[in-house]
């Protein structure tokens, strides 16, 4: 719990405060007062007031941010100040502040991918351990050993590729070319898949299995690693380094073997044979039962020895700071457009609102990524502030792309939108926002 917390805040608070600073740059270079720099609602926790009289604050409520700025529409402005006023400035000087907060976020994230980058970015060929039956890639030659080259024109170098590359396809009907690396052959090869709505109305909780792909992985052995205090199996008398040879009588070949069999044994007693030091030994387990997806299963206790991967489908990348910059501006371009595009079929229907994702979701991924180490937890952030950009240009009155959009009319009317339409359509916009938050809140709920 402290990790989920100590990761959403870390994650958020820089988020939130590199784009509010977006505003406040941008209204200081446009001679705007500001009144007050906030991160976070609620209580202050700290407060400092600096030479220009902004009071920068820091609330308990991690969740938010904003800028207020000087605006005679919030009340009585001195005459002395009134060229300072926010609502005084030309409508692009205006356009401009409220601009610079999601073009601040996408420029932290060309930066955090670009620091990715320089650190070297490592990851695993996606080589095929098997084709799933009745599945878009079932219709092809491909098989188990073979590499993706290409998917639909997107070049895949690593699982994370083919993830990006599907989430792309969702919702599309029509005729893509898969181009793959076939085991023993020197020339690649490629197959038409054609796609039929491909999972509208779904909520694909793994597209690549979707896509009718399983993972290669190393085949792990049934050697134990750890065995757990005080589990079933330590009161079995299990020992790290045994090897597991039988269990009921079926010869056991792989640990996958192992955890189906003691998971649909639960507290039913299981006769083992396992090698210790060159000897047989017989053992009898009796799992223990925990629930699990509302069913109850077997559990022993045991960690096995994680098997060694093959080095030639490890792949390091390596880039200078030139093309980490490169890297990082295509990446964010990349991510953008696939935002873009996933709201846009949110909106046609063509995904199920049940992806929506709120805050427990956040910090659960958060965790999830600072567990795999510093690269996880940078790529988690970049998205996020891809995703908090691209959510503030949404043309939703009290978001950034609301008054945008408000600003935009301005600009080609040459005058402002009344204050009867937008206090209605802030009133819309409110609701269309609280909304979502209900549904990505209920959504998190559910998941758990």
């Amino acid at each position: 719990m402290i990790q989920n917390i100590l990761s959403i805040v870390i994650s958020l608070g820089v988020l939130i405060t590199f784009h509010e600073f977006g505003h406040y740059f941008i209204a200081r270079r446009c001679g705007v007062k500001v009144l007050r720099f906030s991160v976070g609602f609620g209580k202050p926790i700290y407060r400092h007031v600096g030479k220009t009289g902004t009071e920068y604050t820091l609330a308990m409520i991690p969740l938010g941010g904003f800028v207020r700025m000087l605006d005679e529409r919030e009340g009585n402005v001195p005459e002395g100040l009134r060229d300072q006023a926010f609502n005084n400035k030309t409508v692009w000087q205006r356009i401009a502040i409220v601009a610079a907060g999601p073009i601040a976020n996408f420029i932290l994230a060309a930066f955090i991918y670009a620091i990715v980058a320089m650190l070297g970015i490592q990851s695993v060929a996606p080589k095929i351990g098997s084709v799933e039956p009745n599945t878009p890639l079932a219709q092809t030659s491909v098989q188990a050993e073979d590499e993706l080259i290409s998917i639909a024109g997107e070049a895949v170098d690593s699982w994370e590729d083919v993830n990006l590359a599907l989430v792309g396809l969702i919702g599309q009907t029509r005729t893509i070319i898969v181009r793959y690396q076939a085991e023993g052959l020197l020339s690649q090869q490629e197959e038409e898949v054609r796609l039929n709505h491909w999972l509208v109305g779904d909520e694909p909780n793994n597209l690549i299995r979707a896509f009718g792909i399983v993972p290669w992985q190393p085949k792990v052995l049934p050697v134990i690693d750890q065995v757990v205090e005080n589990g079933a199996a330590y009161s079995a008398g299990f020992e790290a380094g045994d090897t597991i040879v039988e269990i009921g009588g079926d010869l056991i070949s792989s640990w996958d073997q192992v955890v189906a069999l003691v998971q649909a044994s639960p507290n039913k007693e299981l006769a083992v044979t396992v090698q210790r030091e060159g000897r047989s030994k017989e053992l009898l387990l009796l799992p223990k039962s925990t629930e699990r997806n509302g069913a109850f299963v077997g559990y022993a206790g045991l960690a096995v020895v994680p098997p060694e991967w093959d080095e030639s489908l490890i792949r390091e990348r390596h880039y200078g700071i030139v093309d980490s910059v490169f890297y990082g501006v295509a990446q964010t371009s990349k991510m953008v457009s696939l935002t873009v595009s996933s709201v846009g079929k949110m909106l046609q229907g063509l995904i199920s609102v049940d992806n929506l994702s709120g805050s427990i979701t956040i910090a659960k991924v958060a965790s999830a990524s600072a567990d795999s180490g510093l690269q996880s937890f940078l790529k988690f952030m970049a998205y996020l502030s891809v995703s908090l950009g691209v959510l503030n240009l949404l043309p939703i009155p009290m978001l950034d792309g609301g008054h945008l959009l408000f600003f935009g009319i301005e600009a080609i009317r040459r005058k402002p939108v009344s204050e009867k339409i937008q206090n209605v359509a802030y009133r819309v916009g409110a609701s269309l926002l609280f909304s979502m938050m209900a549904i990505a809140i209920f959504n998190d709920i559910a998941r758990l």
